[in-house]
């Protein structure tokens, strides 16, 4: 084996290449330098390399086509002549480039058995010396073909795992953007696609979704994603085994990433528990997962054929009176009592939003309270401290006067002024009590006796 055939695997295996990628490098910097010292004018110069006896063959190709104007020469600093055709003419129209083609006419005069499409090879001869600006053009052009085809490899590898879930480590970070170190190319983590408040410290290992891969002048770009729903799905997948035997099946996930999830699983066999296979002995696989996506809670849903059933499921926690369905709307009207609408509807709607988008209907709360009647619908946007509508109690707060509503607020204060003292007070007088008892244990007791015998 020569020492050239060794070079070329060492690059192989660095740059991770094909070895035929590597060759055809290595021809198009030599047919770069022969056109550089021995080249000609119209000469399409192509090398043949054999890396095992180093020999080169050099020939000239050319394609056979119809009998076609030439193209009009560019003399520097002419000025162009405009065409008078339009441009789906000057589209159709083929110009004759004499660098890599040949007319018909000129070829049959060199044999009869030439047709337009075929090639021709004008054999060149080969030298075994090139000068040093040829050296330099041929490094230069191995130089970028190698990292043309190390690009295009890259890009080939990532785009087939597009939309994908895979594992990489965390490089570090560039202000708001994470780089995701995933082995022969990074990935980057924009803003909008993290988890909030998760952390991610240098030396990480998460799991990414591959949300897009962009081909760029400095290379591949890598979109990656941690909210997307996929990553759910694939950590299912991965540690559940009956999910990625076929015993159970994951109909549908909803998430709202870094808070809470909700998925829905259905049994392909009578005898399979599909909660209980998700959840694992004393909760062990739903952990892992939760450890996995960075402690996000997760509801496991019990898929139903039954759509009153499986929207009644889908918001759990809670229980649920009665469906009924709006075929026309696309919306379901869900009643659950007093105790159970705070469950229904979930932190800032959460619980609503995430079973309306796990069943694909919108879905209005109706429950009863002691102010009314509560109505709130999974397109509600509430904060934390919104309280839902309450038909029957809108007149009392909005004719409750401004003025009142100002000396409550101010007498708050007064109120947390006054029981502030008074605590104050309680805690000296404790003190005090405490002192007075430790005083009372510490005086020693004398006894009627031993004062009359100190009197004698």
């Amino acid at each position: 084996m020569s020492e050239i055939v060794n070079a070329i695997k060492q690059i192989c295996e660095e740059k991770g290449l094909s070895y035929e990628a590597v060759i055809a490098t290595i021809e198009s910097a030599l047919a770069a330098a022969y056109r550089k010292d021995y080249g000609e004018k119209n000469q399409n110069i192509k090398v043949e390399f054999n890396p095992e006896t180093s020999e080169t063959k050099v020939y000239d190709l050319k394609t056979v086509v119809e009998d076609l104007p030439e193209e009009p020469e560019v003399v520097e600093g002419a000025e162009p002549v405009p065409s008078t055709l339009t441009e789906e003419e000057e589209a159709e129209l083929h110009r004759f480039n004499p660098k890599t083609e040949i007319q018909l006419s000129e070829a049959k005069a060199l044999s009869k058995k030439y047709k337009v499409g075929d090639e021709i090879r004008t054999d060149l001869p080969s030298y075994a010396e090139y000068g040093r600006m040829a050296a330099q053009t041929a490094k230069q052009v191995i130089i970028q073909r190698l990292r043309e085809a190390e690009r295009d490899m890259v890009l080939s590898e990532f785009k087939d795992k597009e939309k994908e879930v895979i594992t990489g480590v965390v490089q570090r970070r560039e202000g708001r953007v994470v780089l995701v170190d995933l082995g022969r190319s990074t990935g980057i983590i924009l803003p909008e696609d993290q988890i909030k408040n998760e952390r991610y410290t240098t030396g990480n290992r998460l799991k990414v979704y591959v949300r897009e891969v962009n081909s760029t002048a400095r290379g591949p770009e890598i979109l990656l994603s941690r909210t997307s729903e996929e990553i759910l799905r694939k950590v299912f997948y991965l540690e559940i085994p009956e999910i990625s035997n076929g015993l159970i099946e994951i109909k549908a996930v909803a998430r709202e990433a870094g808070a809470r999830s909700k998925v829905a699983v259905m049994a392909t066999s009578e005898n399979i528990d599909p909660i209980g296979s998700c959840v694992g002995q004393r909760g062990a696989r739903i952990q892992t997962i939760i450890r996995e996506i960075g402690g996000e809670k997760i509801d496991i849903i019990e898929y139903s054929d039954d759509l009153k059933q499986f929207i009644a499921n889908a918001l759990s926690p809670a229980k649920i009176e009665s469906v009924e369905l709006n075929e026309a709307d696309h919306k379901a009207t869900v009643k659950v009592a007093a105790d159970q609408l705070s469950l229904a509807i979930g932190k800032s709607g959460q619980n609503v939003r995430l079973a309306a988008h796990l069943t694909n209907w919108k879905i209005d709360i109706v429950g009863s309270s002691e102010t009314g009647v509560v109505k709130v619908s999974s397109d509600d946007e509430l904060n934390e401290e919104a309280l839902p509508v309450v038909e029957g109690n809108e007149a009392a707060v909005s004719e409750a006067p401004v003025e009142e509503v100002k000396e409550k607020a101010k007498r708050k204060p007064r109120k947390k002024k006054e029981n502030a003292e008074k605590d104050t007070e309680e805690k000296g007088a404790e003190k005090n009590a405490e002192k007075t008892e430790t005083a009372t244990e510490e005086t020693p007791i004398v006894e009627p006796e031993a004062v009359e015998e100190a009197t004698a």
